[in-house]
């Protein structure tokens, strides 16, 4: 007969507690996922951009944690490191136009509007349109009348922030647009354009009267004034009149005999600063600044050097818009293209011909009409003789 021993509760207990103690336990398995971009709809446009930032902030504190408690991170945190690099680093998109990098899909797909024209924004009041709404709200102060930007150099306050960064530059002397040319710089962007066509000889504006082409539009407007004879701008003091309100503005300073550029080695005063500048580089100490290393020839100006040093180097920058000839200056060549567009400016007072240089001009009258001149004058004494 065999006896079976009952097992208590407590004894199955104790055998459960052994048992746990001495298995081999199970590896922990932590599962990776890659988090999913949230996408945010942008209000302005309803266009969609991918944001990841909240996923690189929660790596970043994790990262910050670990540094803290001196806890190594699990192997997989290296692979989601080399993962938020590689996600940072495509984050720029670029133009497929002109090549720029932007931070964001919808930064890039606002500046493709600069290559469609595409203006989205249009102004109420005036009916000008924008690219951009924070365009539009600059325009806008123009009809309100506020300048919210304001110079911290001077007083002066501004409409539109892209004109008080333009303005603050004349404090700075900031010129960031150079010319690959000739490395002249500038302050604005549409001046190194208009630059430009210095040395690619473009003259996209063309006057309706006699077909003769200007580089820049304010040419144009003056070179209009020789055929209507108009001249808009008087002088309420002795009604001279001038083409420029720039011309009017240095003529009244004769009137006023305000002179507030006074040269500190002699004294002597000036109207404006140009002419300051100029008489300065006659004193020699001053003049020597702007000397040719080849011929030891010293110049008033750095203008001045840099066209008499053509005569070493060769240089014709200036090449005429007509056939392939090239000039060392403006001069020479705005008096060539005449040739091709026939353009006669002197004009002879005593018989009306024509000339396109005022040195054939005083040729002319020199040889024709100088005897007539002598004969004029000398019946006029004669007859003022026989008078008294």
């Amino acid at each position: 007969m065999e006896f079976v021993k009952e097992e208590s509760e407590e004894d199955i207990s104790e055998l459960e507690t052994w048992r746990i103690k001495h298995e081999e336990p199970e590896p922990l398995i932590i599962k990776h996922e890659e988090p999913e971009p949230l996408i945010i709809k942008h209000e302005e446009q309803g266009e969609l951009v991918e944001k990841n930032e909240e996923s690189e902030e929660l790596s970043e504190v994790e990262e910050k944690n670990h540094a803290k408690t001196g806890e190594k991170p699990l192997s997989c945190s290296q692979t989601k490191q080399k993962d938020l690099k590689k996600r940072r680093a495509k984050k720029s998109f670029t133009c497929t136009q002109c090549g720029k990098s932007l931070t964001s899909k919808y930064k890039c797909d606002v500046h493709m509007r600069v290559h469609t024209g595409e203006k989205l924004f249009t102004c109420d009041q005036c009916g000008k349109s924008f690219t951009q709404s924070s365009t539009l709200k600059d325009h806008m102060n123009i009809h309100n009348g506020e300048r919210p930007y304001k110079c911290s150099h001077c007083d002066r306050s501004f409409s539109q922030s892209g004109i008080l960064k333009t303005h603050e530059r004349i404090h700075t002397g900031e010129k960031p647009y150079t010319c690959d040319q000739c490395r002249k710089s500038f302050t604005q962007k549409e001046h190194l354009k208009g630059h430009m066509r210095v040395h690619t000889g473009e003259k996209p504006f063309s006057c309706d009267q006699c077909g003769k082409r200007f580089a820049h539009s304010a040419n144009l407007k003056d070179h209009m004034n020789i055929h209507t004879r108009e001249k808009l701008y008087s002088c309420d003091q002795c009604d001279k009149t001038f083409l420029r309100a720039s011309h009017l503005k240095n003529h009244l300073r004769v009137h006023s005999k305000d002179k507030p550029h006074s040269c500190y080695l002699c004294g002597q005063s000036f109207s404006r600063l140009h002419y300051f500048k100029v008489h300065q580089k006659t004193h020699i100490a001053v003049r020597e600044e702007y000397m040719c290393f080849e011929c030891e020839k010293t110049f008033t100006s750095a203008e001045h050097l840099k066209r008499h040093q053509r005569i070493h180097t060769g240089g014709k920058p200036y090449k005429c818009s007509h056939c392939d000839k090239r000039f060392t200056r403006s001069g020479t060549l705005k008096t060539h293209e005449m040739i091709h567009t026939g353009e006669k400016p002197y004009h002879c007072s005593a018989c009306g011909k024509c000339f396109n240089r005022s040195s054939s001009l005083h040729r002319h009258t020199k040889s024709n009409h100088m005897n007539k001149v002598h004969l004029h004058l000398q019946n006029q004494q004669i007859l003022l003789r026989d008078s008294d």
